[in-house]
């Protein structure tokens, strides 16, 4: 009989799956790295338990002890996984601007959470950043999980996603397009991926209102190019210990707006029903058009879940009142 120990058994082994309409008018071929497949519907499960087993085995997680994270949301599940597997305690801090749907279901996965104000600086004391590393340090036998700069993060994605593609693509992958966030996705995908062959392009999707594209073209990190945006998932207003900026070759920005249509376009025109970034990285992969051959083979990362959004990218009176839809 073939079954899994337990849920964290499933995590990884996801599927590619070509993009066809969409891409209709790009010469290469396009490939989604579908991650909704994992349990928790995202990427993240892979982190989230490489950096629990990782803090076990390093003494700094205790039996019993809190786990406490800052999360747009994803994270925040693929640690509720774990947490419950493993019998620990959960406080998840996310901000104001992520869905209602990301809230709900952390609640439901028995996390407790606490909601912060988005439009504030990192080193507010209500920003979730602050927030997290507060509770940490209040709460007895608690471990302040700290995914934008834990090495564990990019390190799941060396040891699983990127010899999953490399093996999936028989090694004939050209190109690497993914959202960037804490930066472990990009950065351990693409270090193994480079170790393997160095001519692979690693392209990182970055949003309008994020430091990440202009920091990595002139070694500036420019507070006025921060402002809030809505698009989830990707960006940030700090650089991450997990971004490794060597293994990058190039950013592509993406408006909120076009994030918003191309996920909705995803899921109508291809039956992606997919989360928000992955209306930024395909429309991310359109730009990139002129990098690429016929001979091409481009792996694009879809991240989660539409389940998350659907009070919002798929809703078209909120799409309406964001000035996305006529």
């Amino acid at each position: 009989m073939k079954y899994a120990e337990n849920i964290l058994g499933t995590i990884g082994n996801t599927p590619l799956v070509k993009v066809n309409k969409l891409t209709a008018d790009l010469p290469c071929l396009v490939l989604a790295k579908y991650e909704t497949f994992n349990p928790g519907n995202s990427v993240k499960d892979r982190m989230a338990l490489q950096m629990i087993e990782d803090a076990e085995a390093s003494g700094v997680l205790k039996p019993g002890g809190t786990i406490v994270e800052g999360t747009s949301g994803n994270t925040g599940m693929g640690l509720a996984l774990a947490a419950t597997i493993k019998g620990y305690k959960l406080i998840c801090v996310i901000s104001d601007k992520q869905s209602k749907e990301k809230v709900d279901i952390l609640r439901a996965m028995g996390s407790e959470v606490h909601v912060c104000p988005t439009d504030v600086e990192p080193s507010d004391p209500r920003s979730y950043y602050s927030t997290a590393k507060r509770l940490a340090t209040e709460i007895p036998n608690a471990w302040y999980v700290n995914q934008y700069d834990n090495p564990s993060n990019a390190k799941a994605h060396y040891e699983s996603t990127g010899p999953e593609i490399w093996e999936q693509t028989n090694g004939k992958i050209t190109h690497f397009v993914v959202g960037v966030g804490t930066g472990g996705t990009i950065s351990g995908v693409g270090k193994f991926l480079k170790e393997k062959n160095p001519d692979i392009k690693i392209w990182g999707v970055d949003t309008y209102g994020s430091v990440f594209k202009k920091y990595h073209e002139t070694g500036i990190f420019d507070e006025k190019e921060i402002y809030p945006y809505i698009t989830e998932g990707i960006g940030e207003d700090i650089l991450p210990k997990n971004v490794d900026f060597d293994v990058i070759d190039g950013f592509t920005k993406v408006t909120d707006k076009d994030a918003a249509i191309y996920t909705q376009r995803l899921a109508k025109e291809e039956a992606m029903f997919l989360g928000n970034s992955a209306g930024a990285a395909i429309k991310g992969v359109l730009q990139l058009k002129e990098h690429f051959t016929k001979d091409d083979i481009v792996v694009v990362l879809f991240h989660d879940h539409g389940s998350r959004y659907v009070g919002k990218m798929f809703n078209d009176d909120w799409m309406r009142e964001k000035g996305f839809l006529d």
